[in-house]
Parts: structure tokens; sequence; C-alpha cells
């Protein structure tokens, strides 16, 4: 019988590889069903997409009570209960000053959070960050720069993007000690608007609070305060990309909670629903309230389902999953750690809550892509789903769901631990 992954070949691009060949029947927990009967923990999380683990039972119940209710309406056509609920919802744990716009997928809410943007303030520049990926249509691969292979063949892009250094500080360029953030990723700022572009023709600076694709970097306090300084100076809109980092990754719901700094705009999709396509611009109500009928839409957005998934997933994180997510993610980062004194080739551990990495180096520091690639392949022949990233792809990153147990933690580090010492 031919697998899963030999049937797709014949069928689907090589535009829509996969990380691996697996084929899986199933999902329960942390754990995934693999057509040839094999039990694999999940700390992919389908991409930081199943923050509860796989079919969570409370999810999958309101998932079926609203199907038995009503599938589709359309938000452009009537209102509905999961719609306008969850709307409700996601306005007061946001400062009930907000307003929600709900698309489908992550690069969906990116382009109309520009959108947004350009539309308030009647300005054409947008400033983004090296490293960053904010999505794959044409407007959110202007602004992604973790791969010139995403952007390859699609310039000319959208006009008036520019970049900045995100402080990547494990491989900065400039004098660091250590402990303080160096001068230059401030200065930049000035340096930008003096030689490119004028600050009052700026309408957003884009941004993720913590860098997923480029590498689960976490930027240092008073950068991320720093920016929020200059927005404010000079009335730029602050766009927070929350698609990975929201909805309990980091161990609060939403990853800026942890500097202290709140965007004008941010952009939330994968954990939200658990599974379910959704994604949310939330943004200050000032600012939606002047973003008028037409200037934005969709068929799909907001769909009945997903809105009661994703009521659900809030309920569950709030009661239970963030407090266990920040638990583990210490013990997880901590067991990290550990490895990382015994084996020379992890450079680095980083992270915040269960959106944790391991950088791989070789013997002078380098990156080491390879070694990367045979560290997660051997990893899942043991029964340990894991995936890279980083801009040299010699990141692995630890996405286990924020429903995960020590013991499984336990587990995953003891086939990391037998993997590295193998080879």
């Amino acid at each position: 019988m031919e697998s899963l992954y030999e049937r797709c070949k014949k069928v689907m691009p090589p535009v829509s590889g996969r990380a691996t060949t697996l084929g899986v029947l199933g999902g329960k927990g942390s754990y995934l069903i693999t057509e040839d009967g094999r039990k694999i923990l999940d700390f992919a999380s389908g991409v930081a997409v199943c923050n509860l683990g796989h079919n969570n039972e409370k999810i999958v119940k309101a998932a079926i009570d609203q199907v038995n209710t009503l599938i589709h309406g359309g938000h452009n056509v009537v209102y509905y209960e999961s719609y306008v609920a969850l709307a409700e919802k996601l306005v007061e744990i946001t400062g009930g000053d907000t307003m929600v716009y709900f698309s489908n997928s992550g690069a969906e809410a990116n382009e109309g959070a520009l959108k947004l943007a350009k539309y308030i303030t009647k300005r054409p520049g947008i400033i983004a960050f090296k490293g960053s990926f904010h999505g794959r249509t044409l407007g959110t691969t202007s602004i992604t720069t973790s791969n010139s292979e995403y952007r390859k063949n699609y310039e000319g892009l959208l006009p008036s993007v520019y970049f900045a250094e995100y402080p990547y500080l494990y491989r900065t360029s400039y004098k660091y000690d250590g402990r303080n953030c160096p001068k230059e990723y401030f200065e930049q700022f000035n340096d930008i608007f003096k030689k490119i572009i004028e600050p009052y023709s700026v309408a957003a600076i884009i941004m993720e609070p913590i860098q997923g694709e480029g590498g689960y970097i976490v930027p240092p306090v008073e950068f991320l305060k720093y920016v929020r300084e200059i927005c404010d100076r000079y009335g730029i809109m602050l766009i927070f990309d929350e698609v990975q980092t929201g909805f309990g990754r980091t161990g609060k719901m939403f990853a800026y909670e942890h500097f202290g700094v709140r965007p004008d705009i941010f952009t939330t999709a994968k954990g939200i629903a658990s599974g379910f396509p959704l994604s949310a611009i939330v943004a200050k109500k000032k600012y939606m309230e002047n973003w008028v009928a037409g200037a934005h839409g969709g068929t799909f957005g907001g769909n009945p389902v997903s809105c009661a998934a994703a009521l659900k997933t809030i309920e569950v994180l709030q009661e239970e999953a963030i407090e266990n997510c920040s638990k583990m993610g210490r013990i997880l980062k901590s067991k990290l750690e550990s490895l990382m004194k015994k084996y020379k080739c992890i450079g680095e551990v980083r992270g915040i809550g269960l959106m944790l990495a391991i950088e791989i180096v070789d013997e002078d520091g380098n990156p080491n892509t390879d070694f990367t690639k045979k560290i997660i392949l051997s990893s899942l022949e043991k029964g340990l789903l894991l995936l890279s990233c980083g801009c040299y792809k010699n990141v692995v990153r630890f996405i286990a769901p924020t429903t995960v147990s020590e013991e499984e933690i336990d587990k995953a580090i003891t086939i990391l631990d037998n993997v590295l010492e193998k080879l």
C-alpha cells in the first residue's frame, strides 16, 4: 500500500513540501499516531497551532456543538453569537479599548494590519526587521526576510518597505557586554530617518515581539520600549505580529505582556482556535472606528465553528494551560541548559514559556545547519518531532503544547540526550 507521502507527491506540487515524510492518522494530547502505527511525541504542535494539544476534548465538543448550530453565515452578511462573543472576549483581555477584525490566516491578518496602518496614517512607508517572517502573500512576503527563497522570483514587491536590524545578540556584530543592548540597534532608526525615509512618511513599524522563523530570538526589553517611544514621537503605528507568540505560547496570553509594551495594532492566528482556521487583527478602538466599510473585507473570516473553538481555547488557557505553560517552560529550559553544559554543539538556549530553542554550532561557533538536520531526523526516528528555524536553519525549536506534562518533557530530553550522545 502506498504511503500518504507517495500519494501526495503525485497530486501536489513541490511548493507544498513538508518538514517530514510522516503520514498521520490521528492525534491526542502531545502525541501523533502515524499510518505505520507509531506514537510520536509532538514538540512541533502543528507549528504552534495546537497549543492545547491535539484534539482537546473541550475544544472538540465546542466545535461539534457549533457545527450542529451554524457552519457558515458570512460575517459580511449577518451577525452570529460565536463571532460577536469572541470579539467581546478579545476586547476584554486586551484592555477594553480595542476592536477586532477576523480573517483566516496569519498572513491575512498581517496584510490587513498593514492596510489599517496605511489607511489611518495616510503614509506610504513600512519598517520591518531583518530575520522576520510575516507570511507568504505578496504584501507579507515584502516584509519577510528570514529566507531569500521566500522572495525569489516575486520581486518587485510592495514598495516603500525598509528594514532594520533585530537585536539578535548571540550573533551581534556590535560590541556587546552581555548585559546592555548595543547602542547601534537604537541609533539605526535615526540613520534610516535621515538617509532613507523621513519619519513622518512611515505608517508603521511591524515586528515580532519574539522572532519566530528567524530563530526564536528574544529581544531586550529596553529595545521594544525604545521602538514604542520612536513610534509615539513620530505618530507611527507599532504593529506586533503575535501569530506564533500569541495564545499562551510564552506563558502569557500574548508575548507583549512580558515586555510592558502595548502595540497600536497586533495580529494573532495559529493557536487562536486550536487548529481551526482563524486569525484576528486587534487594534486600538480610536483607529478601528475610522476603518470604514469597504476598506477591507473577506468571505470566510470569523467562521462560526472557528470562533466557537477560539472561545473555548481562551477559557482553557485562562483556567489551566497558561499556568502550566509557565511551569513546564521553566522545567524544559532548565533541562536544555543542562544539555548545553554537556554538549558543545549547543551554543545557546533561549526563549520564553514553551517557545524555546537551542542554537546548534560547530567548533568555531558558526551555524551548523547539517548537524541540525541530523539532530531533527534522528530525534524523529526515536519518536520525537522537532522543527528547525533560524536564517541558517541551525536552530532547533521546542513547541510543546501548553498542556505538556513533566513526564513528556523528560521523555523528550532523554531522546535528545541520546541523539546528541550518539551523533
